[in-house]
């Protein structure tokens, strides 16, 4: 596979995270704007924020969760070249629950849905990992 197949997925993940960074900042000037939160109530972090802005904070944060492995592991197969079509394919698979779950998270979040996804996500990436340990440990 070339390089550019394999870090297209990570790109779009941290695309991803970006997009959720900036929707996040959006919302939440939105409600300071109309005043529904004051900067006071959240100055120390507090959770004071209305839902809407407190769904894209959730979905923001998410991405610094379970990615965190998903970014080990593309550098770690693209490094021993132990990266093929099978990784990449899974690779985008995983971006893609990603994309599910950060949108149902953001929009109307039913936790079922959000589940689902986050839960197909963790098996993927669960499957990138066994598949690129047992390449390793078979070398």
């Amino acid at each position: 596979m070339t390089v550019q197949a394999i870090l297209a997925p990570a790109f779009a993940q941290v695309f991803l995270t970006f997009a959720l960074l900036f929707w996040m900042g959006r919302v939440r000037f939105d409600a300071l704007r109309a005043d529904t939160v004051r900067v006071g109530d959240i100055a120390l972090g507090q959770r004071a924020w209305p839902d809407r802005a407190q769904q894209a904070s959730n979905a923001y944060a998410n991405q610094f969760e379970l990615p965190i492995l998903f970014y080990a592991l593309v550098p770690l197969a693209l490094y021993t070249r132990k990266a093929d079509l099978l990784f990449v394919v899974m690779a985008w698979v995983f971006v893609a629950t990603r994309v599910v779950h950060a949108g149902l998270y953001v929009t109307t979040n039913p936790v079922p849905y959000r589940f689902r996804a986050f839960v197909a996500g963790v098996l993927v990436l669960v499957a990138m990992w066994i598949v690129f340990a047992a390449r390793i440990l078979s070398s």
